[in-house]
């Protein structure tokens, strides 16, 4: 991927070396499987995670602030430089739409963070939480993406830092105010439902996103699109169940099956149009 020239965004809130006060998390053997299913899958919706700690001792704010700006290390320049991509190409969308488009934060954190969601570790893979606007990632999902996913290569990052800008887009929009608001109402299998087509169309949008930065600025490189796609099918529900339990169970299905979330990025690429990634069939939420 060519980000080396690329615009590197300030919106990046470095809490890397922090400590957090308070007694901390402790959710156990069980309770840390599940977080981390969870969170490998991208994406995840922040409150799913974080209700499993929501009894335990409070966890006071980060001691110090945190360091904003670019960051000077070699992944803290990589993390700005894509941010920037997605701020430029989403700006230029949302202007030709007649609209402003207002970029997220994003905190660089390891170990633990409180953010406005609620308190997350590094467990809970990258997240974005509407409540403040904000992605949350820990660099060592980027570790665990290339050794324990088979997914190594730095497009498939950018994937996983454009999808989770893809949820900002979508509260920008309004869709994820309308679902929550939807699943509130709905079955438990509908909601399952629901959440699978909003992280769908987070892929869409990661997919629209490549396809103006490339267009516009060129940087995609030989094997990119493939080790993106990697990245998409290695955190599809399916392949997760597979890999944790032995077997596939459809219906418990929260985020799409890897077949499913290759095809809404190719989707995005394919057209670069918002317009066609409506997975949620005609706009009906």
């Amino acid at each position: 991927m060519r980000w080396q020239g690329s615009r590197k965004s300030g919106n990046v809130e470095d809490y890397r070396g922090q400590r957090f006060g308070g007694a901390g998390l402790k959710l156990g053997v069980g309770g840390t499987l599940v977080a981390l299913v969870a969170g490998y899958f991208l994406g995840i919706d922040p409150r799913v995670i974080l209700g499993l700690v929501q009894n335990m001792p409070a966890v006071t704010e980060p001691q110090g602030e945190p360091v904003g700006g670019v960051p000077s290390d070699a992944q803290g320049q990589f993390i700005a430089a894509v941010l920037g991509e997605t701020e430029d190409t989403w700006s230029a969308i949302f202007q030709a739409a007649g609209a402003a488009y207002t970029p997220p934060k994003l905190a660089l954190y390891s170990g633990q963070i409180r953010s406005a969601c609620g308190f997350a570790s590094a467990a809970a893979g990258p997240f974005y939480c509407p409540g403040d606007q904000k992605v949350y990632l820990d660099l060592e999902f980027f570790d665990e993406l290339s050794t324990q996913f088979a997914a190594p290569g730095e497009f498939a990052r950018a994937y996983v830092i454009a999808h989770e800008v893809g949820h900002h887009v979508q509260t920008l929009l309004g869709t994820e105010a309308r679902l929550r608001a939807a699943q509130e109402r709905a079955a438990d299998a509908q909601r399952n439902q629901l959440q699978v087509r909003m992280e769908l169309q987070a892929d869409c949008f990661a997919g629209v996103w490549a396809k103006h930065a490339d267009q516009t600025r060129h940087i995609l490189e030989q094997g990119d699109m493939e080790s993106a796609l990697r990245a998409a099918a290695s955190v599809g529900d399916d392949t997760i169940q597979k890999r944790t339990q032995g077997h596939v169970v459809p219906d418990s299905f929260t985020h799409g099956s890897a077949q499913q979330r290759v095809q809404w990025f190719q989707t995005g690429f394919t057209t670069g149009s918002v317009q066609a990634c409506d997975t949620f069939g005609n706009g009906a939420i």
